[in-house]
């Protein structure tokens, strides 16, 4: 595994993944804002992380895809846990603790490793035993 590679790629999906949480605030659809914002980056996430799934393969790497979106989740958490939490939740009454635990951080973490596996099995996985055949 490139690690500085997927450490630069983790960090640029999870400022475009800030990013989009909070733009969806300015879009007011949903009478519950925090919901709605949850909504757009849950839908925002899937191709955000296939598209930093394609520039880390670009390279011909060949880690499976379970680990590299476990280290796409993992620069995730890190830098909620540095950046998201202290400013954007704790001023608004927030924790650690109720960020960690809130049921849709671990759905979007699914949703990071669901991508990068399904992402090596169809773009990595499947051309190298095509190539093989």
């Amino acid at each position: 595994m490139k690690h500085v590679r997927a450490i630069g790629i983790g960090i640029f999906i999870w400022i475009i993944g800030v990013s989009l949480y909070t733009f969806s605030f300015y879009i007011p659809i949903l009478e519950n804002p925090e919901l709605q914002a949850n909504i757009f980056l849950s839908i925002g996430v899937v191709p955000l992380v296939w598209f930093g799934s394609k520039l880390y393969y670009r390279k011909n790497n060949t880690t499976k895809g379970y680990w590299l979106g476990l280290v796409f989740f993992l620069i995730a958490a890190v830098l909620d846990a540095l950046v998201t939490v202290p400013l954007f939740i704790e001023p608004y009454g927030g924790s650690y603790y109720s960020f960690f635990t809130a049921i849709g951080f671990w759905l979007i973490g699914m949703e990071f490793v669901i991508t990068v596996t399904c992402y090596w099995y169809v773009e990595v996985y499947g051309k190298k035993e095509t190539v093989n055949s």
